[in-house]
């Protein structure tokens, strides 16, 4: 079974690693460790991200991480990222975003890592909107620190934007940087406003991951000498830091890829706190199989800390053999193979005929409590999906991703995702004409999703189970092209692992197996719950990955 295959593996590799430790603490962390955990963790990276997307999560960081490592990928793992990088360009018109420029330097620095030019994407030079000073730099240091790595990723030249009101130089954003540099020698994300009370190291490698290109300039060497000594200072007792009270692997990692870029050894003596190195408190969230954990405690989002891990690992590599750093990517090979993108997104080969891809019609749309300060472990696909107009928030504007779904919003997510046009029938008794769900039901029960409750039934208010959701995942897939049928021996293999299948009703039984198959339900998870209320970030990345795997994204 997969579990047990995994936990296999991490136990050989937790083996391997304790055999692999040096006698000095501070090169605890061998070269074979490294090379060892860097596989593993992008493994589990190109595992959790088939088919990676325009996204901070399961999109960019993934190809950076990945690519940087120079990790094996399937064949056209980089050519279908593209492929889906200009279909999201052309859709959106070339604007990823009108206020969070970030988004256009984080895919810069994917494109750039995978050798292709970021000025000539479909059409549209993603460069250019770096080229307006004001609009880089409103959403906070993000915007500088960020526009400075991406456009050095390849020395691409400052492009001269005719809409600026204030056009950019790399000096500008260089110079913002220094200014919003805090009394204690760190950054922090609100870049030196009135509010910041300390630094936090997240934010102070980045800054100083920005400004490592131009230590030749006395201010930006005092500015960083400056930060190192606050960033030592910083530092626990495990080498690692803490972020809003939290001990975390991010933290870490930025500090990691900032002294990569600096040129300066993780075993520097101000960096070795009781015989640990920052890369051997990130060691410390690592799970052999499972990718790292994002805080100490094993919450948060494995995938997410697993993606920044990847390069910063990639970072320390790099460094240990003394090629080109993580952001110096003009050693990049280009792209090479021809992507045959006439099939993407035109679903599978026996896909029903109504079926059809969802075009973008809200890019860039999110949630402020998904997204930002309050990134959620779901957020890629409830943006994907909220971009089609397939799912949408609530009435405050939120989009409440712990919230359960009742039968009629979850009917209504599964027709807006396959393209299908509602239309109300009179078959269930508590369905009226003028119900704002009764075109969704009618067209479920249609096409064979729903069945109803008994009695000519819908029960539209009804909270739906996990279980019922995974069986109309299932027929949804069915329609989708895909197989959702498992022999009873497949069906017992993969529901035996969880110690409440037995609570799973039969009629369900196949539906939570071939969700599990399919990933659209997450084998990680240590029980099925299948009476437990379907949450609204679940409902989300389950169809998410389903429209992914069937070819409709």
């Amino acid at each position: 079974m997969k579990r047990l295959y995994k936990r296999g593996l991490g136990l050989t590799l937790f083996l391997i690693m304790l055999l692999s430790l040096s006698v000095s603490a501070r090169t605890a962390v061998s070269d074979h460790t490294l090379e060892l955990t860097l596989a593993d963790t992008a493994q589990y990276v190109c595992e959790r991200v088939k088919s990676p997307q325009v996204g901070s999560i399961g999109g960019e960081w993934a190809v950076l991480g990945l690519a940087r490592s120079g990790s094996a990928v399937p064949e056209t793992y980089y050519q279908d990222y593209y492929a889906a990088v200009e279909r999201y360009v052309q859709a959106c018109g070339g604007q990823l975003h009108d206020k969070k420029y970030t988004e256009y330097s984080r895919v810069i620095l994917a494109l750039s890592a995978i050798g292709k030019d970021a000025r000539d994407v479909a059409g549209y030079d993603l460069t250019l909107p770096l080229g307006d000073y004001e609009k880089t730099i409103w959403q906070g240091l993000n915007g500088p620190v960020w526009a400075l790595i991406a456009l050095d990723s390849r020395d691409y030249p400052v492009p001269e934007n005719p809409q600026a009101q204030v056009q950019a130089t790399r000096q500008m954003y260089i110079d913002r940087i220094l200014e919003c540099q805090l009394s204690d020698g760190g950054w922090s994300l609100l870049g030196g406003s009135s509010a910041d009370i300390s630094s936090d190291p997240d934010m102070t490698g980045m800054a100083l991951q920005a400004l490592a290109k131009y230590q030749e300039q006395p201010a930006v060497a005092q500015a960083i000498e400056t930060a190192l000594t606050c960033v030592s200072s910083r530092q626990d007792s495990n080498g690692g830091f803490s972020s809003w009270g939290t001990r975390n692997s991010e933290s870490c990692i930025q500090m990691i890829v900032a002294l990569c870029e600096l040129g300066i050894p993780l075993d520097d003596p101000r960096f070795v706190k009781n015989g640990n190195t920052m890369l051997d408190d990130l060691m410390t969230f690592y799970q052999p199989g499972e990718g790292f954990l994002h805080t100490a405690d094993g919450s948060g989002s494995s995938q997410m800390a697993s993606e920044q891990a990847l390069y910063g690992l990639a970072a320390v590599q790099r460094a240990r053999e003394g090629r080109n750093s993580l952001y110096r990517m003009g050693d990049a090979a280009p792209l090479t193979g021809e992507q045959d993108d006439t099939q993407k997104g035109e679903g599978l080969a026996g896909k029903h005929a109504a079926v059809q891809a969802v075009p973008l019609r809200a890019p860039g749309k999110t949630f402020d409590d998904i997204a930002g300060g309050s990134t959620h472990r779901n957020q890629i696909a409830i943006e994907a999906l909220a971009a089609r107009g397939i799912i949408n928030g609530k009435a405050d504007g939120l989009f409440h991703p712990e919230d359960s779904m009742t039968r009629a919003e979850f009917a209504a997510l599964v027709v807006r995702s396959l393209g299908l046009t509602p239309q109300g029938d009179d078959r269930f008794s508590d369905v009226n004409p003028g119900d704002w769900f009764s075109g969704y039901a009618g067209t479920a029960c249609a096409y064979g999703i729903i069945q109803g409750v008994g009695a000519d039934r819908f029960c539209p208010g009804g909270t739906i189970t996990r279980q019922e959701a995974a069986v109309m995942a299932a027929r949804t897939a069915e329609l989708c092209g895909m197989e959702p049928s498992l022999d009873g021996s497949s069906v017992r293999d993969l529901l035996a692992q969880f110690p409440d299948y037995i609570s799973t009703a039969d009629w369900a039984l196949q539906g939570v197996a071939f969700c599990y198959r399919a990933e659209l339900l997450d084998q990680s998870e240590l029980e099925i719950r299948p009476l437990d209320a379907i949450k609204r970030c679940e409902a989300a990345q389950m169809l998410y990955t389903l429209l992914t795997k069937a070819n409709l994204l």
